[in-house]
């Protein structure tokens, strides 16, 4: 039994959308307009834990289309997702929060943000796959160059 009790642990306790902004600021003139919009997407992800072995990862997508000088829309969600995360080395704690969970909570957000877009008249936006494993190894060399040490 003591056994079980040291074993390493990765388990979903929740995935839930913890902010949703929309914005027209144009509509409805802007609905009016012919023309292909410049669409930005930012993304970032923020990890943080809650009580011990219990971690909170989310992802926020910005998502901002304009035409010409013009805003057509500003969508901003945030997904996060609730983690147990127990009896794994340090040294593994970092790739499991930087790759492993944002994979399993982008998903929902993209299903969240096109559905949002859908919503509001105009054409959804479907947010490209992102490699979390290449955005992490990118940070710690990002890191490395500025002398930083690596997590």
């Amino acid at each position: 039994m003591s056994d079980q009790a040291t074993q390493p642990s990765f388990s979903i306790q929740r995935i839930y959308l913890k902010d949703l902004s929309l914005e027209l600021p144009n509509a409805p003139q802007i609905l009016l307009e012919q023309g292909n919009p410049q669409v930005d997407v930012q993304l970032n992800l923020h990890a943080e834990p809650v009580t011990e072995g219990l971690y909170e990862v989310a992802v926020t997508a910005t998502v901002t289309a304009k035409l010409n000088d013009k805003t057509l829309f500003l969508v901003e969600a945030k997904q996060a997702g609730l983690f147990e995360i127990r009896n794994v080395p340090q040294e593994q704690m970092q790739p499991i929060i930087a790759i492993a969970c944002p994979q399993i909570v982008y998903p929902y957000l993209r299903a969240t943000v096109a559905d949002m877009l859908n919503r509001t008249g105009f054409p959804p936006v479907h947010l490209t796959e992102v490699n979390f494993q290449a955005m992490y190894e990118a940070q710690l060399q990002q890191a490395a160059a500025n002398g930083q040490p690596q997590a």
